[in-house]
């Protein structure tokens, strides 16, 4: 991720595939729930009440705004899937999030980056 607070923008960078470089403490479940829906989880120190999580779980109320960027694999580039905007969150550290797409996912993406990937 990375905050612009100077734009109230924050880009959401996500690598699906998270076997290859990560360490283990690192285990969050992103994944598209539909071709409209992407869930994503916050770093472990967010929750509601911390600056990130409140830029989260307060949006769009707050201005702040969200760009979601995919990769299957580390080493692969990023894919850009656009604006997202919040339609529901949950838990603490980290927090769930369920995020919206401003423009839904071709069916092939959706394949590729649903829980049922292969």
């Amino acid at each position: 991720m990375l905050a612009l607070p100077e734009h109230k923008t924050e880009l959401l960078f996500v690598t699906l595939d998270k076997r290859d470089g990560f360490t283990e403490r690192i285990a969050y479940h992103d994944y598209a729930i539909s071709p409209e829906l992407f869930h994503w989880q916050s770093q472990n120190s967010a929750s509601s009440d911390t600056p990130a999580g409140r830029r989260y779980c307060e949006s769009p109320d707050n201005g702040w705004q969200f760009q979601l960027f995919v990769r299957e694999a580390r080493g692969q580039a990023y894919r850009a899937l656009g604006p997202v905007t919040l339609e529901r969150w949950e838990g603490d550290r980290p927090l769930s999030i369920t995020w919206r797409l401003t423009r839904p996912l071709p069916i092939a993406l959706f394949r590729r980056y649903s829980v049922l990937r292969t």
